[in-house]
């Protein structure tokens, strides 16, 4: 996760880093990182899940199944040990910002 989390920040430096969602089953709360929409991620016994809000139109081949209802987002599963292509994990995050950002301005 360590590394996800800098390749993430390496992407785009202005996002803010947060925890959400804390209730009694996940005190910890939900890490969260967001610049003009979010991008979250949840960590589960041997998967790292991360969900980009408004993914559905990025580019990648490995997304996950997610419900129905939330169709606009994405969630890619990166499990640990896996190798990670940086230079395609970056252009996936800066997507995921771009595709933020002309949402907000349509708002």
């Amino acid at each position: 996760m360590a590394r996800i989390r800098a390749l993430i920040l390496e992407a785009d430096p202005e996002m803010i880093e947060e925890c959400k969602w804390v209730k009694p089953t996940n005190p910890l709360g939900v890490p969260v990182w967001s610049t003009l929409g979010s991008l979250h991620r949840g960590a589960y016994a041997k998967v790292v899940k991360l969900t980009f809000a408004r993914g559905a139109s990025l580019p990648d081949h490995r997304a996950s199944s997610i419900p129905a209802w939330r169709q606009r987002a994405k969630a890619i599963d990166m499990h640990e040990g896996e190798k990670v292509d940086a230079r395609a994990f970056k252009a996936l995050v800066k997507a995921a910002v771009a595709a933020n950002g002309s949402t907000a301005k349509k708002r």
